[in-house]
């Protein structure tokens, strides 16, 4: 028996299947609790053999638990993670897969060909529209497979979200495919098409902490970015894009994450780094190294997308986990880029196929 972190007494058979002469993964599913039976929803286990374990829920697509050693070999989750299936239903977004819009839309809504769409989840203060709203696609049954072939274990997920939906215009149809290599990358491709002009903006919401416990502000974190996005009280882009030179989001140079952190309005980093606008090909292009010296556990990040939003948990307050327990890097377009014609264009039109590629490759530093 394998028992999985941070969901309780689930516990679970993991049938290593040889695929191939040399490479050990698996695919499984597996219920979630008896009381979460009833929305018919799934856990896919993924496995490689150098032990790693990826865990994946219907529900929300959720990256649910990512299981990898140490420099001593022991396994732990370095993600932060429901307790179970119930409390990711009257949860946030732990590990999410976000859509329509990952991040922040301002003014109500968007206009397309002249016409405006209103936005049905919009705070009333703020005017502000987040993450899809309070039923966006963290909020949905999503429907699962499984399997291994040449390139992995994998987990394919699909939803269909139709036309209104939160006030997005057009039938949209998503698939996410989580894939377990055997060199510990773990790759989330999306895809999508509509059959009307919409925007989509599609990431993960996974909080890391590489240690498995207490807070990130001793990792260390090397970015490839000299830019970063300007904005205002609401977290809304003002459109300038920043040079993070002499400035606390300079992560050119390896520092940890919590050197200039508390210099940060709002406590924290909740602000999305420039990678690059220029990738015509949509290259997989790594921009991001995570260290934890305490485990010596390393995470390497590559993305399709321009940007990333860096987000450190900045709101926690210890019930379960600390503030800055955990660090998202959710790649995405520019919030507000419906609002903003000189970003990166999140509008997907019929004919056109969205995809989105991000990759977690773990390691473990060298003695």
């Amino acid at each position: 028996m394998i028992k999985l972190p941070h969901f309780g007494a689930i516990s679970i058979l993991i049938l290593i299947t040889q695929y191939g002469s040399v490479n050990a993964q698996s695919s499984k599913a597996v219920p979630w609790t008896p009381a979460e039976a009833e929305h018919g929803t799934s856990l896919f286990v993924l496995s490689n053999s150098e032990g790693t374990r990826v865990t994946i829920a219907e529900y929300g697509a959720l990256l649910v638990s990512v299981e990898t050693a140490d420099r001593d070999g022991k396994l732990d989750n370095i993600t932060l993670s429901y307790q179970s299936g119930e409390e990711a239903r009257a949860g946030g977004v732990f590990g999410s897969v976000i859509g329509r819009f990952a991040n922040r839309i301002d003014g109500g809504g968007f206009t397309i060909d002249e016409t405006f769409y209103p936005l049905e989840t919009v705070n009333e203060k703020t005017g502000v529209h987040i993450h899809g709203g309070k039923t966006g696609f963290h909020r949905q049954n999503w429907n699962g497979l499984h399997g291994v072939d040449e390139n992995g274990a994998f987990a394919r997920l699909e939803l269909t979200s139709e036309d209104g939906h939160e006030g997005y215009p057009g039938n949209v149809r998503v698939t996410v495919t989580y894939r377990l290599k055997e060199d510990n990358t773990l790759s989330i491709t999306y895809e999508g098409r509509t059959d009307a002009p919409t925007h989509l903006n599609l990431t993960n919401h996974a909080y890391f902490n590489l240690a498995g416990k207490g807070d990130i502000l001793e990792h260390r974190l090397q970015l490839e970015s000299e830019k970063y996005i300007e904005i205002d009280d609401r977290n809304i882009p003002t459109g300038k894009r920043l040079p993070v030179k002499n400035t606390p989001f300079d992560f050119t140079s390896e520092k940890p994450v919590g050197e200039d952190i508390e210099t940060i309005a709002g406590g924290g980093y909740d602000h999305c780094f420039v990678i690059s606008e220029d990738n015509p090909d949509g290259e997989v292009i790594p921009f991001a190294t995570l260290t934890d010296p305490a485990s010596g556990r390393t995470m390497e990040i590559a993305t399709t997308k321009p940007g990333v939003q860096i987000f450190t948990a900045n709101h926690f307050k210890g019930n379960p986990f600390p503030k800055w327990g955990g660090i998202c890097f959710e790649t995405q377009f520019y919030p507000d880029t419906p609002n903003k014609p000189d970003f990166p264009s999140s509008l997907l039109r019929p004919g056109e196929a969205y995809h989105h590629t991000t990759e977690f490759r773990f390691g473990v530093m060298e003695q």
